[in-house]
């Protein structure tokens, strides 16, 4: 049934042709169909039904979800299958507590894959300092944070894992700014950056960018050299305010729906649009969001986003 996926697809490629002269390609993430945290949320949905509804709705690339098989000889002709590429895949990280030669260990295996099935970029998530033994469900306002004196050691850390991490696996570093882990902020972006070399790039999420209270032209102007990663995540405003207003957890928030796809939240995308077609970068644009499926149609949604994409890049 899948084999034939990639020629069933709708003739309607003008998302794919806007972008190609930028040598740009629109993915997305798995998430609004199966959540990597809140395990009912998609539990039940077979990576299949992701892929095939990604493809259908005229995405060029996925990135990982716990779903995925973690074998190359599994994953790349499942992936070909849909006529999809792997764009990326999340790492959860702790070099904020750890040594280098531990998280290099650590990453060998999921780096390998990533690499072995054509990406090449990993994201990276910090995982280290964060609060209480759930800390997704911990309130916003417990987010942790590196104390001044600590952002050269950390920084020194995070550059050489990145230049290991392409050496290695020829894999480039995706820094992803988050809430509720140790880069959220504009500042703590800022100090990232300063105090890390150029082997540790940055995955720019509008979603958590304005989520975490930076300002998207802003950061976009100062660290765009670094950017090597971009994720469309859209806000619902009232939803995102009554989190703040009542610290709320993370995960309760997307429960709540704080997070949802370019179109359907209050996000102005043309900063990273503007970027995207009138910068050197050169890569992928995900399309990602935390929902819960049964409240957003993940298919439905997919298309939203497609279709507000295709009108943002129409109009540069």
């Amino acid at each position: 049934m899948a084999t034939n996926i990639a020629d069933q697809r709708t003739t309607d490629h003008t998302l794919a042709d806007l972008l190609a002269p930028h040598q740009l390609r629109v993915g997305i993430n798995p998430l609004s169909w199966t959540n990597d945290v809140i395990e009912e949320f998609g539990n039940d949905t077979p990576v299949e039904t992701f892929l095939r509804e990604a493809a259908e709705c005229g995405y060029q690339g996925v990135e990982m979800g716990r779903k995925f098989p973690r074998t190359a000889s599994v994953l790349k002709p499942l992936l070909d299958d849909y006529g999809l590429a792997l764009a990326s895949g999340w790492y959860s990280g702790f070099l904020a507590e750890r040594d280098v030669e531990t998280e290099l260990e650590e990453v060998a295996a999921h780096a390998d894959l990533l690499a072995s099935c054509g990406a090449k970029v990993m994201v990276y998530g910090e995982c280290g300092l964060m609060p209480g033994s759930d800390p997704l469900n911990e309130p916003l306002s417990k987010t942790p944070a590196i104390e001044r004196a600590g952002w050269q050691a950390y920084g020194e850390r995070m550059t050489r894992f990145g230049e290991a991490l392409k050496a290695r696996f020829g894999l480039s570093l995706a820094y992803h700014a988050h809430l509720m882990m140790v880069v959220e902020s504009g500042e703590e972006i800022d100090a990232l950056m300063a105090n890390s070399g150029e082997a540790v790039g940055l995955l720019f999420d509008a979603g958590h960018v304005v989520a975490g209270g930076g300002d998207l032209k802003t950061l976009l102007a100062r660290h765009g050299s670094r950017i090597n990663h971009l994720h469309f995540k859209d806000i619902r405003r009232d939803v995102m305010a009554k989190v703040r207003r009542d610290d709320i957890s993370f995960n309760q928030g997307v429960r709540d729906g704080m997070f949802t796809v370019p179109g359907d939240g209050y996000l102005d995308f043309s900063p990273l649009v503007e970027f995207a077609t009138e910068s050197d970068y050169q890569g992928w644009l995900i399309v990602e969001a935390e929902q819960d499926p049964a409240k957003a149609p993940p298919k439905e949604m997919a298309t939203i986003a497609h279709r507000h994409m295709t009108q943002l890049f129409a109009h540069r």
